[in-house]
């Protein structure tokens, strides 16, 4: 092989199944990259990726290659973190839902920067998660439990979630005393298909057939809208509970919904010390938080 940048190449494309999904993310254009990918297969003898009905698949020899290749990578972003940060330091990066993200792990970071100054943390907080199985994140803290056999997974903690509303909007419209009086109300909730995830589709579990008449992507404007007097919103408690005195639980003996986080790492880089630091940190912070995560 002439050029080992070619792999770079392969890895993205194997990993976004198209030419311009890799070109996206490396920072090229799409006509580079298939001239990387043909030289690649002209020095390796062999095809390794097919056109697709959706997108790009890799023959025998490129799932081969693949496996290899990644072992290639690991063995440099371990080379890379050993020389510029010693075998502890380096990069972590860590996909996770807004909630617990901004509520959680966010204000405990300054404990991890005071523990291993050497580590960079990247929290990747929004709608959706980002998979660690192909590299995109170092650690996912999802609401389900991935199924991927190259995964480490573990059950983190539960949380727990309620009806809330504003005392504003409360001495308007009035305290609702069943489920069935909600429908008599202004609801915010997700946008339905936008749902990254089934563990969201907490109106209907209270009321069925309940759906939103506000709706947002974001918990974090949820919480906003709710807060600003709109209407009645499921968030969860460690957002709206104890952190917010302005709200008021709705229905509390109805309503408690309760959720779990898993936490998941690659089985090749679960044991780096880098990992190891701040999957505890996350663990230690989820143990002093409990009571508000499980608050109801």
């Amino acid at each position: 092989m002439h050029n080992w940048d070619d792999l770079r190449v392969f890895l993205a494309v194997a990993r976004h199944d198209s030419y311009q999904g890799a070109a996206i993310a490396l920072g090229l254009d799409a006509t580079t990259v298939a001239r990387r990918i043909a030289r690649l297969e002209g020095a390796l003898k062999c095809t390794l990726m097919a056109r697709g009905p959706t997108g790009r698949a890799l023959t025998a020899a490129g799932r081969q290659l693949l496996e290899s290749a990644s072992r290639v990578e690991l063995a440099s972003e371990r080379l890379v973190n050993e020389i510029s940060h010693g075998s502890s330091g380096g990069r972590v990066r860590i996909s996770t839902s807004e909630g617990f993200g901004s509520a959680i792990l966010a204000p405990a970071v300054p404990a991890l920067i005071e523990r291993a100054p050497v580590i960079d943390i990247e929290i990747i907080a929004n709608a959706g998660f980002l998979s660690p199985a192909i590299r995109e994140v170092d650690i996912a803290i999802t609401l389900a439990a991935p199924q991927d056999k190259r995964l480490a997974v573990e059950r983190l903690t539960d949380y727990r979630l309620g009806l809330y509303a504003s005392r504003t909007y409360l001495s308007l419209r009035g305290m609702p005393k069943e489920p069935s009086e909600l429908h008599q109300h202004i609801l915010i909730g997700y946008v339905d298909d936008l749902l990254y995830a089934n563990e969201l589709r907490y109106l209907d579990e209270i009321l069925p057939g309940m759906s939103p008449t506000v709706s947002s992507s974001s918990i974090q404007a949820q919480l906003e809208i709710v807060r600003a007097g709109t209407g009645i919103g499921v968030l969860p408690c460690f957002m709206a509970g104890m952190a917010e005195p302005r709200l008021v639980r709705v229905l509390p003996k109805h309503s408690v919904i309760t959720r779990t986080f898993w936490i998941s790492a690659r089985r090749d880089i679960q044991k780096t010390t880098r990992i190891r630091r701040v999957r505890r940190w996350i663990r230690e912070t989820v143990i002093r938080r409990q009571a508000l995560l499980l608050s109801a």
